[in-house]
């Protein structure tokens, strides 16, 4: 199956495992081995300042070395190699590692459930998200330490959208659960490796993608081969989450335990300023992509399509039917609160 965030062609080629020379290490020294989603490029950003902060603190009680995305299993095993013990410690959606657990379909971009980055610690922190993600992993033996907020998800293509007429026949290579969103106006999702998106873009295999936002596409290349960024957005943040082998966590002292965890929020705070300042900054200073837009009258139509398509997932389960109605309370008091919490 093919994973959201195979960044980088050379992934696991020529790129040294662990961001840090790690210290001499004590015969004592607890050691763990990790492995994120991303490719070397993206990771310098999205997990490498965390775990060299953790290794920095931790000194020779406890070092962790990272893997980049592939370098030890693919991203689509992380799961199981988590579970197994092979790897300690994991940063990946629920669907990109192919978690087998009822809430796999809301990790990553479920459509319209946030509409800014805030909003998935909140729901994680505040609104109860995080007691089932934590029940969901205790089942299978993994233990889910930390959510937090990615970019959003903009289709960025090399003909323009204007309108949802636009967008009927275009192959888009996308997150899985937003393709089966977006089908239903015509696009055709396209599963490929993620090594090969660049170049079928540039041969008209592809029309476009719809996989991050435009931080993303100047970080990891899209930009060079896609003409235009879409400013409607299919969800205001990835949620993505920290992860680890159960036993391997409850053997952590309980000070190594909170200091992981304060590293997790570390690397959250980071994404949090780091994405929301590149997606304004690009918008309006980037050079290699021009900005469109659906009319909102128009858009509402995706908005509306989405709650039906929540109501379509929570008919599965009762715990999916919870996640739901967290999702469906939580927006509709954000809707009453008002600017700046939603417009409109």
């Amino acid at each position: 199956m093919t994973t959201r965030r195979k960044f980088l062609k050379t992934a696991g080629v020529g790129v040294a495992a662990a961001p840090l020379a790690a210290p001499a290490l004590a015969q004592s020294t607890i050691t763990w081995r990790m492995q994120t989603y991303a490719g070397p490029a993206l990771a310098a950003h999205v997990i490498d300042p965390a775990i060299e902060m953790f290794n920095k603190i931790a000194g020779d009680r406890m070092q962790i070395e990272l893997f980049y995305a592939d370098q030890l299993v693919p991203t689509g095993e992380l799961f199981r190699a988590m579970q197994k013990g092979t790897i300690d410690a994991v940063q990946s959606d629920d669907d990109s590692m192919a978690s087998p657990t009822e809430v796999t379909v809301f990790g990553g971009y479920f459509p319209f459930a946030s509409r800014y980055s805030l909003d998935v610690p909140v729901l994680f922190n505040q609104w109860g998200l995080n007691e089932i993600w934590d029940e969901e992993y205790s089942k299978v033996g993994v233990k889910h330490i930390s959510a937090g907020a990615w970019d959003p998800c903009h289709f960025a293509t090399k003909d323009p959208i204007n309108s949802l007429e636009d967008m009927k026949g275009k192959r888009i290579f996308t997150f899985p659960t937003a393709g089966r969103f977006l089908s239903q106006f015509g696009v055709v999702p396209v599963t490929l490796p993620w090594e090969d998106i660049e170049v079928a873009v540039q041969t008209g295999e592809l029309d476009g993608i719809a996989w991050s936002g435009i931080t993303e596409d100047y970080t990891v290349g899209w930009a060079d081969v896609t003409n235009y960024f879409l400013t409607n957005n299919v969800s205001g943040a990835w949620a993505g989450h920290f992860f680890a082998n159960m036993d391997r966590w409850n053997e952590l002292p309980e000070d190594l335990q909170t200091l992981f965890r304060a590293c997790c929020d570390q690397s959250h705070y980071y994404r949090q300023w780091w994405y929301w300042g590149g997606e304004a900054n690009l918008r309006v200073n980037g050079t290699k992509m021009q900005l469109t837009t659906i009319p909102d009258a128009e858009w509402a139509q995706v908005e509306e399509a989405a709650v039906k398509f929540w109501d379509e997932i929570a008919a599965e389960s009762e715990t999916k039917a919870k996640v739901v109605e967290i999702f469906k309370k939580y927006n509709a008091e954000m809707q009453k609160a008002g600017r700046p919490y939603r417009y409109g």
